[in-house]
């Protein structure tokens, strides 16, 4: 009774399709499957369950058929495990969803062994790109994406519509999904086919996947349901990647007395020789704006200059011609005032 009070509060796709990627993981050396091993947008090891086929020339997977009820996955076939607290991993997939109510598609990570228990102890990652607002378990809306841990309410959650993304326009959309061991951060980000990996997550939450799991064999896959719709998802290309990252990366400043020692000599000569490259070209700069600056000096001081003084002072020569001068005789008459002759 305890199970069926749990299932009314919880979203019945979402439970559907983790029971039946925990099935498939439980029983996956007994059942036969298609792996894409020549398709170059799929890793090799990828395999086909439930309604997912190849469509179009293998140019794509659709995970759910046209019908009433109908859902597939897509998952890779080796498990790996979290016992070592350096594993991380990076999946990049890109996928159209089309118009509808449906459920979207789910990214998720369960345990290889033991049987799904409907209850908060399961233990289950799941990264949800939701179309349908389920008020019983808390949705933010119709177009969102959401983590999921070990409960069908999302731990976190992103309104897409905040950057002007659909999920389910039908517009081929990609998502890059990182977990990093050494800061213990799982983070989600979704953009356009076309457009560039963002440099911010839309989503992000703190787990350590390494404590939730610790020796136990992990699978993950892709998976959808389209139960009471006929929404249909499309996965065009997917990658998933297990690393192994180093405790010395942190997001703390790298020490540059270890880095040298890291990375090798021939990097600090690679380094020394971009740093005397980048002063000589700075030494050049500066003194092209010195000389620059000193002309512009020059330049107004001259025009200023000679404001001051009522303008510029030119010399100017006349030349000198000869001429002929003529010399004439004048007679001068003196009166005198007391006489009454003239004299001259």
């Amino acid at each position: 009774m305890a199970e069926i009070f749990n299932f009314r509060r919880t979203s019945f796709s979402l439970f559907v399709i983790l029971f039946a990627l925990t099935l498939i993981s439980n029983s996956i050396s007994t059942l036969s499957f298609q792996t894409l091993t020549n398709n170059p947008n799929f890793d090799s090891k990828t395999a086909l369950f439930g309604d997912a086929e190849l469509a179009d020339d293998g140019s794509y997977v659709r995970l759910t058929r046209p019908s009433i009820s109908s859902s597939g996955m897509v998952m890779h076939a080796d498990p790996f495990v979290f016992a070592d607290p350096t594993t991380s991993f990076s999946s990049e997939f890109s996928f159209s969803i089309s118009p509808g109510d449906g459920d979207g598609l789910v990214l998720a990570l369960v345990p290889s062994g033991g049987s799904f228990v409907l209850s908060d102890a399961t233990r289950f990652l799941g990264v949800e790109f939701d179309t349908r607002m389920d008020v019983n378990v808390g949705d933010l809306n119709a177009n969102h994406v959401g983590i999921n841990v070990n409960d069908f309410e999302s731990v976190s959650v992103s309104n897409v519509s905040a950057f002007n993304l659909v999920l389910n326009s039908g517009e081929r959309l990609k998502s890059w999904i990182d977990y990093e061991a050494s800061s213990k951060r799982i983070e989600v980000r979704l953009g356009k086919f076309e457009d560039p990996r963002p440099n911010n997550p839309v989503l992000a939450y703190a787990i350590d996947l390494a404590k939730m799991w610790g020796a136990e064999e992990v699978r993950v896959g892709i998976t959808s349901l389209n139960s009471n719709s006929t929404q249909s998802c499309r996965v065009y290309s997917w990658s998933f990647r297990v690393r192994k990252v180093r405790n010395s990366m942190h997001s703390m400043p790298v020490d540059p007395r270890n880095y040298g020692k890291e990375h090798g000599e021939s990097v600090r000569t690679e380094k020394r020789g971009f740093c005397l490259l980048r002063m000589i070209g700075q030494l050049i700069f500066a003194t092209a704006c010195v000389a620059l600056v000193a002309f512009m000096v020059i330049f107004m001081w001259m025009i200023f200059g000679n404001v001051r003084s009522g303008g510029p002072v030119f010399t100017a020569k006349s030349a000198v011609y000869p001429g002929d001068f003529r010399y004439e005789k004048f007679d001068a008459v003196v009166v005198e005032k007391d006489g009454d002759d003239l004299k001259k």
